[in-house]
């Protein structure tokens, strides 16, 4: 299975959008969207939603590689319950990141 940055590289390919064109169409730099294309970067929920607008696919395409069969609404509820949830766990991360950073002095 390709990752999501594979996903989104593949899916900006299919467009004929350079990593330039695609970082200017997401309000983003050029070395931040090839982050992300590379798997560099944690993509939180608002980013999947905003690439998968700026690129007209659906976001279960960014997972799968391919487009959701209508009827399967039960696998998209579960998909973005889980993407919820792997949000809040990025986001107390970085939390205790930063509480030890505070801790460290830095």
């Amino acid at each position: 299975m390709k990752s999501i940055g594979d996903q989104i590289k593949q899916s900006r390919v299919a467009l004929g959008l350079s990593q330039a064109n695609a970082a200017k169409m997401l309000k983003i730099s050029t070395p931040a969207f090839c982050k992300i294309e590379t798997g560099q970067t944690d993509l939180n929920v608002s980013r999947l939603l905003q690439i998968s607008k700026v690129f007209k696919i659906p976001l279960t395409q960014l997972f799968s590689g391919h487009v959701a069969e209508i009827g399967s609404s039960d696998e998209l509820i579960a998909l973005k319950k889980e993407l919820i949830e792997k949000d809040e766990e990025i986001n107390k991360l970085r939390k205790k990141v930063i509480d030890l950073y505070d801790k460290l002095g830095m």
